[in-house]
């Protein structure tokens, strides 16, 4: 296995030489036309004496099959193979990013499948997927704040605290203030070259300690960038409850998630359903690429003599 092994693993400097093989199957053919040639035939009335020769004639062909080992293996040293022993340094300026999810009782709205918070916690997990360089954070708000996760690059870690997150896990409300600023504090002794929150709401800040635009001003001031995504359709959302289905009156503050994301140079999104949320998280990684630069060191080796 170890032959086979250092065989794949051989380059050739001059691999157009191996088209000089094509000799070799000329050269057979040519001895053999020859050896018939120098065959004289007489006839006997016994083949008793030469019943052992059989035996020994290949013999005769040694010297030519030797001589045509030897020039395959010429052939195979002109094209001057050679071993490799490579590898790689890789720099990483990854990126910083704080998904700041909303988890209000209006996230339970079923205009989404199979519902909003569902929904977005699953094209949350594909970005999530998508960035494996990336330090990411989980913070969740209602009528109150606090981060699920910690900034960290072990996913598994940070997908298991999303898959958990559900509503009623704190104070029912929608606190984009303080949804920003507990994003703002994960974020703002970072060193990453980028610095990013994607805050998502699908409701009217009515509830919470800070207000949303001084927050804004704050993530500008540490050099943050905020996208806004404003979720779900806005005007009545169909809910379950253990009577049936039941209508409610839903609105977005899209003018407030504008705001935010102006004065943090970052952009606004509106998703009326999943595949545009998806389309929303697809256009945020696009413009939030990490720079890898890869330098590769590769050590040749003739192997003329093996």
């Amino acid at each position: 296995m170890h032959f086979f092994n250092y065989i794949q693993n051989l380059e050739f400097v001059h691999p157009k030489l191996f088209w000089l093989l094509i000799i070799i199957p000329i050269l057979i053919v040519w001895y053999i036309w020859k050896h018939k040639q120098d065959n004289a035939s007489f006839v006997v009335s016994t083949n008793s004496p030469f019943t052992n020769h059989n035996q020994t004639i290949w013999w005769f062909h040694l010297p030519f099959v030797c001589r045509i080992i030897a020039l395959c293996l010429i052939i195979i040293a002109l094209a001057r193979p050679q071993s490799s022993l490579s590898h790689k340094e890789v720099d990483i300026e990854g990126i910083d990013i704080v998904m700041a999810l909303d988890v209000s009782g209006s996230m339970m709205a079923m205009d989404f499948r199979p519902n909003r918070l569902e929904a977005c916690k699953q094209v949350i997990q594909s970005f999530i997927e998508n960035r494996p360089t990336d330090r990411i954070s989980l913070v969740l708000y209602s009528g109150e704040a606090y981060t699920k996760c910690p900034l960290t690059t072990d996913h598994n870690t940070l997908l298991n605290s999303l898959k958990t997150s559900t509503n009623g896990q704190i104070e029912d409300g929608t606190a984009i203030g303080d949804g920003l600023g507990t994003a703002i504090n994960r974020l703002r002794e970072s060193t990453a070259k980028s610095k990013v929150v994607i805050l998502l709401s699908d409701g009217v800040n009515n509830s919470g300690y800070i207000d949303p635009l001084s927050a804004a001003d704050l993530a500008k001031e540490f050099g943050i960038r905020v996208y806004t995504i404003g979720c779900g359709s806005i005007g009545e959302a169909p809910y379950s409850s253990p009577y049936g289905t039941f209508y409610a009156k839903t609105e977005i503050d899209e003018q407030l998630l504008k705001s935010i994301a102006e004065t943090t140079n970052g952009k606004y999104f509106r998703a009326q359903n999943k595949e545009k949320l998806k389309q929303v998280y697809d256009e945020i990684d696009k413009m939030e690429k990490s720079r890898i630069s890869e330098t590769q060191f590769i050590n040749k080796t003739d192997e003329f003599f093996p």
